[in-house]
């Protein structure tokens, strides 16, 4: 097993802590270092209590690209917030050149800074998994995105003619700044939609959508949710005539009958029994002309963290399921 090396760019935050929490013990890392500027010095054990005596090290102010490139396999991971990567992008490449880290860094972003960029390698690891072998140019999926692709892509060769989306998220979704409407104790008694019908995801799950040859009409209304971690989307659609319950739900199992961190489930997904793991959970139901898929997936972690560790496996040639392969907490 290829022994690895990783950076995490702005480790301090939500995506950075998660992180920190699967590397640790991925039988591939070797070493990891993680920056925040506002935190440098402080162990990461101060912004993420939950690693205290797991994951040893200190926040760094700046990226040691020296050190990086003297790894074999270097990494980096960019958990900055959207638009810092794409702005600093100049600067690091002059310094990968400087330090012999151009022709052999892997990196994976988890903002949707490179998500549109085709000389980025888009990282939803369920949809031809095969492209990831060997990229080192990836852009992790947003977390909604990652729901609703799901959802759908079972549905491209039916091509339905209207798609109705809702899907609720936690609060951590918006970071680890609040802000009026993210903060949690504005939203813990509170159920609301925002970005109706505009929300930034829906590009990457068009162009997706559109590569698998269906000009998708979609139909997204987002909602903020009194939970931490969490997505819970569902999607109606009409269906094909002679097309059951049992029809749908075959054909889902056999779309992602090789996927091993998309599991069908009988009932309702539960965001609850996904939290804290690399797993997304889908249900189907159908009745007359009128089917519904329902997804349940951590924000943080397949919509996140987890699908960016995925990625890393895939691109080594390792095992998707490497470092990744534990239980979500339950009860959450």
């Amino acid at each position: 097993m290829k022994s690895v090396d990783v950076l995490i760019l702005g480790a301090s935050g939500y995506g950075g802590g998660e992180l920190l929490r699967w590397l640790s013990s991925h039988p591939a890392v070797n070493s990891i270092r993680g920056t925040a500027r506002s935190h440098a010095g402080k162990p990461f054990h101060a912004q993420h209590p939950n690693l205290r005596g797991l994951v040893e090290g200190v926040f760094e102010a700046a990226p040691d690209w020296g050190a990086l490139g003297r790894s074999e396999a270097p990494v980096v991971f960019s958990a900055l917030p959207h638009g810092e990567l794409g702005k600093l992008w100049p600067e690091f490449e002059a310094a990968w050149k400087a330090h012999g880290l151009a022709e052999k860094l892997t990196i994976i972003d988890l903002s949707a800074d490179f998500r549109l960029d085709p000389a980025w390698v888009y990282g939803l690891v369920d949809w031809k998994p095969e492209r990831m072998r060997g990229a080192r140019r990836i852009a992790n999926p947003g977390c909604f995105a990652t729901a609703l692709q799901l959802a759908l892509l079972p549905l491209a060769e039916w091509k339905p003619a209207f798609l109705a989306v809702t899907a609720a998220t936690g609060s951590s979704g918006s970071g680890a700044a609040p802000s009026d409407t993210t903060h949690h104790p504005a939203r813990a008694n509170d159920f609301r939609a925002y970005k109706m019908l505009s929300h930034q995801h829906e590009a990457e799950v068009l162009r997706t959508l559109a590569a698998a040859g269906w000009e998708a009409p979609l139909s997204f209304v987002p909602q903020s949710a009194p939970m931490v971690r969490g997505i819970f989307a569902t999607l109606q659609f009409p269906i094909p005539a002679g097309i059951g319950a049992e029809a749908l739900q075959a054909h889902f199992e056999a779309f992602y009958r090789d996927r091993f961190f998309v599991r069908i489930v009988e009932g309702s997904p539960r965001v609850a029994a996904t939290s804290g793991s690399a797993f997304a959970d889908i249900s189907v139901a159908a009745k007359g002309s009128h089917g519904a898929v329902m997804v349940a997936l951590d924000n943080l972690g397949k919509g996140m963290a987890a699908q960016a560790v995925q990625n890393l496996n895939l691109a080594l040639g390792l095992p998707e399921w490497t470092g990744l392969k534990t239980a979500g907490g339950y009860p959450a």
